[in-house]
C-alpha cells in the first residue's frame, strides 16, 4: 500500500508532466491538497513531505486545522461561504468561492476588521446548474467590479466546478471567459482553480493554474 508521500509525488510528477506535455512551466500550477474530512495525522503527514497549499470546504473545519500547520501552510477556502461565516473566512489565503454581491460585501467588512485585504476567486457555475453555486458567465464582470469596489478584496481570477466528467469540455471556456474579462476590464486576473483528482490534466491542458486534489493524495475520506 503506498505512502501519503507517495502518492503526493505521484501527483506532483503528473502535474508537472500535464504541463510540459502543454508546453507549460510546471511552477505556473499551484497543486492544493483538498484535507477536507482527512484526519489531522494525514494532514501533517503531508506537510511533512512538504505541501504547503490546503483546501478545506468548511469554515469551522478550516479555523479548527489552521493552528495544528506552522505558519507558511496556505488555506484555501474551497467550498460555499455564508454571508454570516465572512469573519473566519477571511483568515482564508484565498477564498475561492465568491459567488454574490451580498457575500463581497460581508467579506469586505471581514477583512477590513482583519486589517488585511482578502484574495478571492469568482465562483462560476459555467453549466447553469440549480444545485450548485456560483454566478452565471453573465453576472461575472459586475461581481468583480462590486468585489473591487469594496477595497478589501481583491479578485485574482475565477474557479469553476464543472458537472461531473465534463471538466474537458468547460475548462476552456473557463479560459475563454477568464481572456474575454481582463480584455474588457483592463485588469489581471491569473488564477484560474479548475480540476480535482479525476481531470486536472485536462485542466492543466486548459489553462488552470490552481488545481484541488484530494482523493488521488489523501485516499478515501473517512
Amino acid at each position: 500500500m503506498s505512502t501519503l508521500a507517495e502518492r503526493l509525488a505521484a501527483v506532483q510528477a503528473q502535474v508537472a508532466a500535464a504541463c510540459r506535455a502543454a508546453g507549460r512551466d510546471p511552477a505556473e500550477v499551484c497543486l492544493v491538497a483538498v484535507s477536507k474530512r482527512q484526519p489531522d495525522a494525514l494532514l501533517l503527514e503531508a506537510y511533512a513531505a512538504g505541501q504547503r497549499d490546503f483546501g478545506e470546504n468548511y469554515v469551522q473545519e478550516m479555523l479548527r486545522k489552521q493552528p495544528l500547520l506552522p505558519p507558511d501552510a496556505r488555506w484555501h477556502l474551497i467550498g460555499h461561504v455564508q454571508s454570516n461565516k465572512a469573519k473566519a473566512a477571511a483568515t482564508a489565503h484565498l477564498l475561492h468561492t465568491l459567488d454574490s454581491e451580498k457575500l463581497a460585501r460581508a467579506l469586505a467588512r471581514a477583512a477590513e476588521a482583519e486589517g488585511r485585504r482578502l484574495d478571492v476567486l469568482v465562483e462560476v457555475n459555467l453549466a447553469h446548474e440549480d444545485q450548485k453555486a456560483g454566478v452565471d458567465p453573465e453576472g461575472v464582470e459586475a461581481l468583480i467590479e462590486v468585489a473591487q469596489a469594496t477595497g478589501w478584496l481583491e479578485v485574482q481570477g475565477l474557479m469553476c466546478i464543472p458537472p461531473e466528467g465534463e471538466g474537458p469540455r468547460y475548462f476552456p471556456e473557463l479560459r475563454r471567459l477568464r481572456d474575454d474579462l481582463v480584455e474588457r476590464l483592463k485588469r489581471p486576473l491569473p488564477i484560474l482553480s479548475m480540476g480535482m483528482s479525476g481531470d486536472f490534466e485536462a485542466a492543466i491542458a486548459a489553462g488552470a493554474t490552481v488545481v484541488r486534489v484530494g482523493t488521488a493524495i489523501f485516499g478515501a475520506r473517512g
